[in-house]
């Protein structure tokens, strides 16, 4: 991947992420459909490679469109953000259902993100803080 691209999208049968980079300091992971693991680890090495060169970055999550998760991705997606937690100086996740919210909490106190990882439910809300985060 070369270090200019600003945009991936990763498409399975059932699930389709789309990793965009608006600004150097900030990412937007967008998924939509039920994520079953069918794409593998592929979204988080690339999430790796934008991490290295980047520094601390803020993290937007966009999973108003995801209509389920699997346990075992949801504790795949905790590992990986625990194990980068040195890289992320925020992470803002944007559900849209109540079973999402709450996987998106299992996340947050499985992976020890308490205090960088807030859980959204207002899209409008959500919008503001990736603008106010390019801006920044």
């Amino acid at each position: 991947m070369a270090p200019a691209e600003t945009s991936l999208r990763f498409e399975g049968v059932h699930c389709s992420i789309i990793l965009e980079r608006p600004a150097a300091s900030v990412i937007l992971l967008r998924i939509s459909g039920t994520d079953t693991g069918e794409l593998g680890d592929a979204p988080m090495r690339a999430l790796n490679q934008w991490l290295a060169p980047a520094g601390q970055v803020k993290l937007f999550i966009d999973a108003r469109a995801v209509r389920g998760a699997s346990i075992d991705v949801s504790s795949e997606w905790a590992a990986w953000l625990s194990q980068h937690r040195s890289d992320l100086g925020s992470i803002t996740m944007l559900t849209g259902s109540k079973l999402i919210q709450v996987t998106a909490e299992f996340v947050r106190r499985f992976a020890d993100l308490n205090g960088i990882m807030w859980v959204c439910t207002e899209p409008a809300v959500f919008d503001l803080a990736i603008e106010q985060a390019q801006r920044s």
